[in-house]
């Protein structure tokens, strides 16, 4: 019987918070955006809710969590 191959499982905490792209790139959602939304200006609320990028120097131990994106 032949040994199997040992391979890195996926870290299912990155893989519900952290989104890669297609062209490699780590999107991540804005904080800030769960309570106390009533003080929050409708403006701000709204660029909470889009996507940001994750800082370069934080990609690679995330990508490392990551194996098969």
């Amino acid at each position: 019987m032949p040994k199997p191959i040992s391979r890195r499982k996926t870290k299912k905490a990155v893989a519900k918070r952290f989104k890669v792209t297609g062209t490699g790139k780590i999107l991540r959602a804005h904080a800030s955006r769960r309570h106390l939304l009533a003080s929050k200006s409708a403006k701000r609320k709204r660029h909470l809710a889009k996507a940001g990028l994750v800082h370069e120097t934080d990609v690679a131990r995330i990508k490392e969590n990551l194996p098969f994106s």
